[in-house]
């Protein structure tokens, strides 16, 4: 029987609501948090017997979502031939359906190609805010995934907003320091759209794509762009922004609970390796014309 790890692919989704983020924590007073990865973890560690130790493509923070989120996990292969496996990984789905709380689902799992890596391999991650302006908030069976925002906005405003964001900055602005990381990013797309029904008037969403994202960096983009939606900020404020090198304090932080990481891009399996290396390179802050 051969112990020779495998690399498994995990597709899966979860409501953050009730979760202090993706990241396993220290524990506080004694207590530990709950966590997207600590659920996920404790539950593969009985199956397979291991200490499982996951990898993930985006680290979302406490009451974010994911509907597409992607990790890895290296097993050695003997823990696929107990006979409630049998050797499919997939077989895992329906296990992990039984152990995992209703919160947490996990769609599919896969031996990885060789050079996989759920974090490093990433080409983009693709991320939806949903926001209502409406008075009486968001409908009740869309409350944990719906942000509510006090005031009226101007979608063609905030897409103008978001159109100046698009492209290689350093996003400092928007986002909090971590030590020795990089700000600079490839923000690929941002659009907004009204997605108003009868029964849900006053709807929006954005759409955010990146190479990466920092800490905190969607819901300042999403925040940047209902300030000046709302008229609080002027047509300059987000070029403003970019010009800055550290966190800036003008920047509202949009709710959690309006946001979702919905899909990860790979590309080919022959290219995953490459990839990783590139994507561990740190990038210079490129210089802004005009």
């Amino acid at each position: 029987m051969t112990t020779d790890p495998l690399r498994l692919r995990l597709d899966l989704a979860y409501d953050g609501t009730d979760f202090h983020g993706w990241a396993r924590q220290a524990p506080q007073d004694g207590v530990e948090l709950r966590t997207v990865q600590a659920v996920l973890e404790d539950a593969l560690s009985r199956i397979l017997r291991i200490d499982a130790a996951l990898t993930v493509a985006g680290r979302t923070d406490a009451g974010v979502h994911a509907a597409g989120q992607v990790a890895h996990l290296d097993v050695p292969a003997d823990r696929l031939e107990q006979r409630s496996i049998d050797g499919d990984p997939a077989r895992l789905v329906r296990r992990l359906g039984r152990l995992l709380p209703e919160d947490v689902r996990v769609h599919d799992v896969t031996i990885a190609p060789p050079g996989f890596d759920a974090r490093f391999s990433a080409l983009r991650r693709h991320y939806v805010y949903r926001v209502t302006t409406h008075p009486r908030g968001a409908l009740p069976s869309r409350a944990r995934d719906t942000t509510a925002w006090p005031k009226p906005v101007d979608v063609d405003a905030m897409q103008a907003a978001a159109d100046v964001l698009v492209g290689l900055h350093d996003f400092a602005a928007f986002c909090r320091a971590k030590p020795h990381a990089t700000t600079v990013r490839d923000l690929q797309a941002f659009t907004w759209h009204d997605v108003s029904t009868p029964a849900e008037p006053q709807l929006y969403e954005a759409y955010v794509t990146a190479d990466a994202f920092c800490w905190s960096m969607v819901r300042s983009l999403v925040g940047t762009c209902l300030a000046v939606g709302e008229g609080r900020r002027g047509a300059s404020f987000a070029g403003e922004l970019l010009d800055e090198r550290v966190r800036s304090s003008r920047v509202p932080v949009a709710a959690a609970r309006g946001l979702s990481l919905v899909g990860v891009d790979y590309p080919a399996d022959e290219e995953l390796a490459a990839r990783a290396m590139v994507t561990r390179d740190r990038r210079d802050i490129p210089e802004r014309s005009g």
